[in-house]
């Protein structure tokens, strides 16, 4: 999952400083503006294991275009960071689910043409994720 992260530009004297939005309370920085990316990935993923331990699911990434007009972030730099947020959403299960045929084809083929979803499985738990946010917002 791609996170937006703002980055505030350093200089000699301070270091690069770095904010997650949709990971609130996770901030990271660096010496330069490769160490903050590096080290934003560590601060998500630490803050995700945190989360996991808590029993909290990870929360979403929004689409980065939703932070671009936020004053807050006023000439801060944007970038995406990588995170497989599976490791920290437990141990997988296999359950029976029944669904309609249709409903079950149209799913099969947005796999096949989409390389965001891994598989049938992979697509079901990023719909329950995206249903359970909306629910929890």
């Amino acid at each position: 999952m791609l996170y937006p992260v703002a980055i505030e530009k350093g200089s000699d004297a301070t270091a690069f400083g770095v904010v997650i939005p949709d990971a609130p309370g996770c901030y990271s920085a660096g010496d330069t503006f490769e160490a903050a990316l590096i080290n934003a990935k560590e601060a998500l993923e630490a803050h995700f294991e945190l989360l996991a331990e808590q029993e909290e699911l990870p929360p979403l990434a929004s689409n980065i275009e939703n932070h671009y007009t936020n004053p807050a972030f006023a000439g801060w730099v944007w970038a995406l960071v990588d995170i497989d947020i599976e490791p920290f959403m437990g141990k997988a299960s296999k359950i029976n689910v029944t669904l309609p045929n249709l409903l079950t084809r149209k799913i099969d083929e947005l796999v096949k043409t989409h390389q965001t979803y891994k598989s049938r499985s992979h697509f079901l738990q990023v719909a329950a994720s995206h249903e359970l946010d909306k629910a929890i917002s």
